[in-house]
């Protein structure tokens, strides 16, 4: 028996998908002490996990960037976020693991000081990322703008010129704090995001091609295993089978950004269109908004059971939200706000699975065209729904966490 020791960011979008892994590996004998935000410890605890919070000082430096006034400032400002976070993320995983005594360790891809204090860790670790990798590739266009990949030989310039100011912009924020607190962990300094996420031996990628950008250079330690579909336990609302209507779910970020304009414009554009609307803002405050008779706004509801009924799902470009809907074949209208969701709804599009709207061009009628036209791209969103199903979700990250990390570095620690 391994005991695992999992650390997350103070954000529901990362323990959630992570959850279902941790499930199969409990499942499979392993012993699993969680370390997350403080409000999901408790159903943490209910899972069988040894779950505890995170330090109040990483839970408390919230993310910014909803109060930039561009998708480049709004992307520096939640590279600070982490880089404040990591000051605090690094001494509190070293206690963690001081309390825990854990064989391996499987840690959040955006806590960067806990994956400096990993590294500095004399055991096996790994890394997992619930959202599109920010790595160069010679095949994918810069990570950030959500530029469409290149074609021809004016595209690949596109990518060779802008690869160094889009990463450079990112990293001279994240690079010098990082390397401090490595310094002070006695380790190496690094480069950047890929001389970072390389030095796991693992890197569990929750995506899969073709609706992540297919490339030739994916680094040796990174597995794409798909999404991993989690939601907390609860009934449906009664009023779910009361719908005789296709559903069209819209939802915004579980961490707040301010895009409940969104759902007021969702409410305003679907109005008289003969669907059954389900928002959702669990983020923001439901209170706020005049649904019309066709309408629902909810904090929160499960998305499962109003996904296995939906023809669209209208979403912020949060890739747990997006993904959720394609591994059920439902299309997906994205209109996003900034951090990672200008590269998921490009994907979305490039795939042939939805439709992508910006959000700066974001009104009622613009919107309704969109879900009307995603809405006809069924057959795409089932292409990506076959691809994620194939590439084995939370049982092929448990068996690339045994046989890629435990197998080699604690063999003496698995059954015979």
């Amino acid at each position: 028996m391994v005991r695992i020791l999992a650390y997350t960011t103070p954000e529901r979008g990362n323990l959630f998908p992570l959850s279902p892994i941790l499930d199969e590996l409990r499942r499979r004998g392993h012993r699993i002490a969680l370390r997350t935000l403080a409000s999901q410890v408790p159903s943490m605890q209910a899972r069988g996990f040894d779950a505890a919070p995170v330090s109040d000082r990483v839970e408390a430096i919230q993310h910014d960037d909803w109060r930039a006034g561009n998708p480049r400032a709004a992307l520096a400002r939640a590279v600070r976020t982490f880089t404040q976070r990591a000051d605090h993320d690094a001494p509190d995983l070293r206690r963690a693991i001081n309390q825990e005594r854990p064989d391996a360790l499987l840690v959040d891809i955006n806590a960067w000081g806990a994956l400096a204090a990993a590294e500095a860790w004399a055991g096996p670790w790994a890394i997992f990322c619930p959202f599109p990798l920010p790595l160069r590739s010679h095949d994918a266009p810069p990570f950030g703008p959500g530029l469409p990949p290149a074609r021809g030989p004016l595209g690949r310039l596109r990518d060779r010129l802008l690869r160094p100011i889009v990463f450079g912009t990112l990293e001279r924020t994240m690079v010098p704090p990082i390397n401090r607190i490595r310094g002070e962990l006695g380790l190496a300094p690094v480069g950047g995001f890929d001389d970072l996420f390389g030095r796991a031996l693992l890197l569990l990628s929750m995506t899969a091609e073709p609706f992540e950008y297919p490339r030739s250079d994916w680094p040796d330690n990174v597995v794409l295993v798909g999404p991993c579909d989690w939601d907390p336990p609860s009934d449906p609302p009664p009023w779910l089978d009361d719908l005789d209507r296709p559903i069209v779910l819209v939802t915004t970020s579980s961490v707040f950004q301010d895009d409940g304009r969104l759902v007021q414009a969702a409410l305003e554009a679907l109005a008289e269109e003969p669907v059954a609307v389900v928002a959702t803002l669990p983020a923001g405050d439901p209170a706020g908004f005049r649904a019309p008779a066709n309408a629902r706004v909810e904090r929160f509801i499960p998305h499962r059971p109003v996904l296995d009924r939906a023809a669209c799902a209208v979403t912020h470009g949060g890739m747990g939200a997006t993904q959720k809907a394609l591994a059920r074949g439902v299309p997906v209208c994205v209109v996003p706000f900034g951090r990672d969701q200008l590269e998921v709804a490009r994907r979305v599009e490039v795939a042939g699975a939805g439709t992508r709207l910006p959000a700066k061009r974001l009104r009622p009628d613009r919107l309704r065209a969109k879900v009307r036209e995603a809405m006809r791209l069924g057959e795409g969103a089932r292409r990506i729904q076959e691809a994620f199903a194939a590439a084995g979700g939370p049982s092929a990250a448990a068996d690339a966490f045994e046989t890629r990390l435990l197998e080699r570095e604690l063999p003496q620690k698995l059954p015979s």
